[in-house]
């Protein structure tokens, strides 16, 4: 089994669509308005309408709602990223940090309020970890 993607959904999909083109620098893949994909090397980020919701069960997802779920995105430069960022975002949770774990680690939040976390590897034993994924 692989992941492949991670679906949010949302109220205002041209918004949040806007949003990931921003911070990934790539273009979504638009199937309807009511659905869009931007892809990275290592998986995509699908966005939904809530009108979507009801194909797969009635209130099964609820937009603007997660306070459990963190996105994450690795970047070549985390304090570069952050400095480009600082002018549009309009919530930053952490300035760049550097986690225990030895990512330095910007938290952020998307227009529909879900942590984003860009991360840049640091210490050997994180950039090891990480030197197979495309940045």
């Amino acid at each position: 089994m692989n992941l492949v993607s991670v679906r949010v959904i949302t109220d205002d999909v041209a918004r949040l669509v806007d949003f990931y083109e921003r911070v990934t620098r790539r273009s979504a893949i638009w199937g309807n308005a009511e659905f869009a994909e931007i892809g990275t090397t290592s998986g995509t980020l699908a966005i939904g309408s809530t009108r979507t919701v009801g194909l797969f069960g009635p209130g099964s997802a609820e937009s603007a709602a997660n306070r459990s779920v963190i996105l994450e995105f690795i970047v070549e430069d985390v304090d570069a990223e952050y400095e480009a960022l600082r002018s549009w975002v309009a919530e930053f949770v952490t300035a760049p940090t550097t986690m225990p774990w030895g990512n330095r680690a910007l938290l952020l939040r998307d227009p529909d309020g879900n942590l984003v976390n860009l991360f840049t590897p640091v210490t050997d034993a994180a950039v090891a970890k990480f030197a197979t994924t495309s940045r």
